[in-house]
């Protein structure tokens, strides 16, 4: 079966979702400054592997509508776009795979509705208690978040230059492309950066409970963005299964720095 780009009503929005392969579903889930395409390396090796894959492009992001309000950013907004892709695919319950906002959307989901979900592999960031509590060397490293509260300037200032700014804060060329294809249209450098603005209160220590679904933390030695034990305390808010892999010399964008590496990963925890 070959690859499918189609757009649905989801959640009162028109969401741009990609689809390929047959057999149990796998839902991927990206994160900020990308869209779908970040998972260019899963989708055919997960099809292949006998799974149907779903990649959609989230709230805001690539070809999914791009509501206009900060507050239309909240988690809870989210996570219940995320369910009403399942409730309109016909999908009780998801193999997820999520990234950066993505995974933060995909502990939630896992935290909140543990029945749609059967198990869970974070790619970068952890449990949001370990995040939130993840002291000095997190706040430093996610110094950005700060800098993401101001007005309309972020996204003005991350496209000078040809780019520079943006370049500079991912450290990451080779996703160039893509971005510089999905952000240069109106609205959606400022729709990503919302994210941050409208969620804040993530940032704040507090218990949010225990996953209740098997969960792969894998973390990149050279992330720019999140410290290691955000992602190795995890463990302890995940009693239904927890298993840890760290991939070393590779960047926070692991889908397409390490397809080699992620992959056979991916494979044997979603069979």
């Amino acid at each position: 079966m070959g690859i499918t780009a189609t757009t649905l009503k989801v959640n009162g929005l028109d969401m741009h979702v990609v689809m390929e392969g047959a057999g149990p579903d796998v839902l991927l889930l990206h994160g900020f400054p990308d869209t779908h395409a970040i998972w260019r390396h899963q989708v055919p090796a997960l099809a292949a592997a006998g799974f149907r894959v779903i990649a959609p492009d989230l709230r805001g992001c690539g070809l999914t509508s791009m509501p206009s309000k900060v507050s239309d950013y909240h988690l809870t907004h989210l996570v219940a776009d995320v369910i009403a892709l399942l409730d309109v695919l016909g999908i009780a319950k998801v193999r997820l795979v999520a990234h950066d906002w993505g995974a933060v959307i995909g502990w939630q989901l896992a935290l909140q509705h543990p029945e749609r979900v059967e198990r869970y592999c974070a790619l970068s960031v952890g449990h949001p208690s370990c995040y939130a509590t993840g002291g000095l060397k997190q706040k430093l490293k996610g110094y950005y978040i700060a800098l993401f509260q101001i007005p309309w300037l972020p996204e003005r200032a991350l496209k000078l230059c040809d780019w520079a700014p943006l370049r500079w804060l991912t450290r990451c060329s080779h996703e160039m492309d893509h971005w510089r294809a999905a952000l240069a249209r109106p609205g959606r450098m400022r729709a990503g950066i919302n994210y941050y603005r409208a969620n804040l209160g993530l940032i704040v220590p507090r218990e949010r409970g225990c996953a209740r679904v098997p969960v792969l933390g894998i973390y990149s030695s050279q992330d720019i963005a999140l410290v290691e034990a955000q992602m190795t305390r995890s463990a302890q808010y995940c009693k239904a299964g927890w298993r840890y892999i760290r991939f070393d010399g590779v960047g926070h964008w692991i889908a397409s720095e390490a397809p080699q590496q992620l992959n056979p990963v991916l494979i044997d925890f979603l069979q």
